[in-house]
């Protein structure tokens, strides 16, 4: 007879693997410098945990199933190599081939030409799990203990996406985020916040392959496997709580410093209907930060490069700010060169010539540059960061930093 729970965990895995993802389509470039791999042991898959049979009587209350996250953690790569700080489980997504590796190593992973995949010794055109038994996974520097599914693509490359749990996965996302160092309030403010975003994001998935990516097109994400006492306290005293608005989930966004004050969401994406939680809040808390106010330079080539991505051609004459909001965050610039004018707007401006954030203040074009002076870090909207530090240092707990700066919002406790 059949084992019941393999066919579970089969089915189970390939209908995550039909889902859908609401982010950018645009490609991340992740060169890797591979170590020379260790020789792997190689032995037969007997019955590894992810395979074992369950019990003939269920428990009285069966636990919950943990939500699980996807995250791509590259694609279009040619090869990786994966460390293994002890046994991995390696098989396809069907089950058919799978194999074990007992002691740390070193896996080999690579895309071969005829649109399969390779890890270990093993080679499908479906897609092939490693799994960590009692162990972490290395790889780009970064240690991670979910499961990693390795992906065919196109040209005789391959993905890495890892299959890890929410709770998980917020490890590996605060302390990128907002420093480990900080206060713990303030780190569970940043709990809430990043917990709501995921969830929200994992709504409307519109990628097959996976959920988020692990950049700032969604959240910076670098593996769980190293650990934080503040993190860790963070994430556990504020487990399945997330901010809602009139009973939904929104985009909590959040930023570094906002310089002052925070903005409505509509003056960043313009076709984003505006709601209470989302529409600015005053700041005294983050002046302490350097990134409160800046002077920068942009090379003028960065910029006329930019002006000939959007149309415009020529020497690049001035810069100007057409429209500002209410706190004097521009929204919109005008790039005047010799060839004419262009009017773009300040947010896509930023993220291509890489200003801190649109709260400009000041801008001197000369032949060597472009000058510009301003306040604040990032885009501008939700949380701010620093202020959030601010507020944890004079003793505000989580709960009123997150009131502050999403008013309106409703903390609840899912489970």
């Amino acid at each position: 007879m059949k084992n019941i729970r393999i066919q579970f965990i089969f089915l189970y895995a390939l209908a995550l693997l039909s889902g859908a993802c609401a982010v950018p389509s645009a490609r991340l470039d992740n060169s890797i410098t591979s170590p020379t791999p260790a020789e792997e042991e190689t032995a037969v898959l007997d019955d590894p945990s992810v395979l074992e049979t369950t019990p003939d009587t269920p428990p009285e209350q069966p636990p919950q199933k943990e939500k699980i996250v996807r995250v791509l953690l590259a694609e279009n790569l040619p090869e990786a190599f994966i460390k293994h700080s002890g046994r991995i489980n390696i098989y396809t997504l069907d089950g058919k081939k799978k194999y074990k590796i007992s002691q740390a190593g070193t896996v080999a992973v690579k895309g071969l030409s005829d649109g399969q995949i390779q890890v270990g010794t093993l080679k499908d055109n479906q897609p092939i799990l490693i799994e960590p038994v009692q162990s972490s996974l290395t790889w780009n520097n970064n240690s991670y203990t979910g499961t990693f599914y390795v992906l065919p693509s196109s040209g005789g490359q391959l993905m890495l996406v890892e299959y890890v749990s929410l709770e998980e996965y917020l490890h590996g996302v605060l302390p990128y985020e907002m420093s480990p160092s900080w206060p713990v309030e303030a780190l569970k403010a940043q709990a809430v916040a990043a917990r709501t975003y995921t969830l929200k994001s994992l709504e409307n998935v519109k990628n097959k392959s996976f959920d988020l990516y692990s950049d700032v097109r969604s959240q910076v994400y670098r593996g769980n496997g190293k650990k934080y006492d503040a993190v860790t306290r963070a994430v556990d005293e504020t487990k399945g709580q997330v901010l809602t608005y009139q009973g939904k989930l929104f985009f909590t966004y959040y930023h570094a410093n906002c310089g002052g004050a925070t903005d409505d969401v509509s003056s960043w994406h313009f076709s984003t209907k505006s709601i209470k939680p989302l529409s600015g809040a005053s700041c005294k808390f983050d002046s302490h930060s350097k990134s409160h106010n800046w002077n920068m330079t942009v090379p003028l080539s960065k910029v006329e490069k930019y002006a000939q991505s959007v149309g415009l051609k020529g020497t690049l004459k001035s810069i100007r700010i057409v429209r500002k909001t209410n706190t004097g965050r521009a929204t919109n610039l005008t790039l005047t060169t010799s060839k004419g004018s262009k009017t773009v707007p300040c947010g896509a401006f930023r993220l291509a010539t890489g200003i801190r954030s649109c709260k400009i203040t000041r801008i001197i074009t000369s032949t060597k540059g472009v000058q510009f002076t301003g306040k604040g870090y990032g885009h501008g909207i939700g949380m701010c960061q620093d202020g959030a530090n601010g507020m944890a240092k004079r003793n505000h707990n989580y709960k009123q930093i997150l009131k502050h700066y999403y008013p309106g919002s409703v903390l609840e406790q899912i489970h």
